[in-house]
């Protein structure tokens, strides 16, 4: 992880991060230790290629927020909430990806269940800022595996859960201080 923090500028992510994780399996697992730092009322953009891992990553939230198992992508309902099997938070897991604008997206009515929730929205960017002056930015890309030296080369013709991806992953206002990760 190569973290950076970023001070003085309100718009300006608070800290970024570069994980790289080599399977769908450790992006899970990502996802389940960073749901140990989440509270209600807490919002994930996610970001990425089709078949870049949002998905999978919202799983793995899932499982550490310790809600009732089956989290799918929410594509053609827009958005699932997926209760709580005990005293934690409800996950609801949004797809913004056939929203044009904040207003389609406020026309789901998330203001309803932000507070009590861990909102992830995938495909958020440019929509959902607004619902939240905290929030994480978490960006998701697949690596095609091919020697570039230190650079990773990105494809997107294909994918694998086998293959790398980088998580770039950025902390929005005061609830994003510190990075949870580190």
């Amino acid at each position: 992880m190569k973290p950076v923090r970023n001070e003085g500028n309100d718009d300006a992510p608070r800290w970024t991060a570069e994980i790289e994780s080599i399977d769908a399996d450790t992006t899970r697992s990502l996802a389940e230790r960073l749901a140990g730092n989440l509270v209600p009322g807490d919002v994930i953009l996610l970001s990425g290629e089709l078949g870049a891992g949002k998905t999978t990553f919202t799983q793995g939230l899932g499982n550490g927020l310790g809600v009732r198992e089956g989290v799918i992508s929410p594509t053609f309902v827009l958005a699932r909430i997926h209760p709580s099997l005990g005293d934690g938070p409800d996950l609801v897991h949004v797809d913004a990806y056939r929203l044009s604008s904040a207003e389609e997206l406020d026309d789901i009515d998330l203001e309803s269940t932000l507070g009590s929730s861990v909102t992830v929205i995938e495909w958020g960017h440019g929509k959902a800022e607004h619902l939240s002056e905290s929030r994480l930015e978490i960006h998701l890309a697949r690596a095609t595996g091919k020697d570039a030296g230190d650079e990773l080369v990105f494809d997107f013709e294909e994918t694998d859960d086998a293959d790398p991806r980088l998580l770039r992953i950025r902390g929005f206002g005061p609830r994003w201080e510190h990075n949870p990760l580190t």
